[in-house]
């Protein structure tokens, strides 16, 4: 429950938030909670996941992403996620999540999120999504070019193409079995 609050947190700072460039980084300050922990008192792995939901909200907000998606009809999807995990964080700490875009291909968005605690990169979650109407998918360089951005990705490091192409096997991979 305490994720919608952070959500609605966002949303009801938004109108006090500066916009951000589309291949900016924005950055959401947050603190760990007791329903963020686990066993162990840190917070648990799946929890980062969330909170780069609530940090992509931020971010989708503040870049005019979302009025783009908005006249397209079209919903944010996220298609697959990878996360890192270096420091963990504790009760009460305040922490920082950067939230960037990585890069796009023909299909995807690549974003990266980075946890900082106290100046250092504590763990970093990686996530491939799309915006998909009833007319289909939209395509990035479509999307990027409605935000005034130039449509060509920035060049990504080899292991984010190395990822997401492991991504587009493993799901041609699924399609195979599903016809089995």
């Amino acid at each position: 429950m305490n994720l919608w609050f952070r959500l609605l947190h966002i949303l009801l700072r938004r109108p006090w938030r500066k916009p951000v460039h589309g291949l900016a980084t924005s950055v959401v300050r947050m603190r760990v909670w007791p329903l963020d922990l686990d066993l162990n008192r840190h917070v648990t792995n799946g929890r980062y996941f969330t909170l780069a939901d609530v940090a992509r909200m931020d971010f989708v907000l503040r870049t005019g992403a979302f009025r783009v998606a908005l006249r397209h009809k079209a919903m944010p999807i996220v298609g697959d996620t990878w996360g890192k995990f270096r420091r963990e964080l504790k009760l009460f700490e305040v922490f920082e999540v950067h939230t960037r875009i990585l890069g796009w291909d023909h299909k995807w968005n690549l974003m990266e999120h980075r946890f900082v605690s106290n100046g250092r990169v504590v763990g970093v979650v990686v996530m491939r999504g799309l915006f998909r109407s009833a007319k289909g998918t939209l395509p990035p360089a479509e999307f990027i070019r409605e935000l005034g951005l130039d449509d060509t990705s920035p060049p990504m490091p080899q292991w984010l193409s190395d990822w997401a192409r492991s991504c587009d096997e493993m799901s041609a991979q699924l399609r195979e079995e599903e016809q089995v």
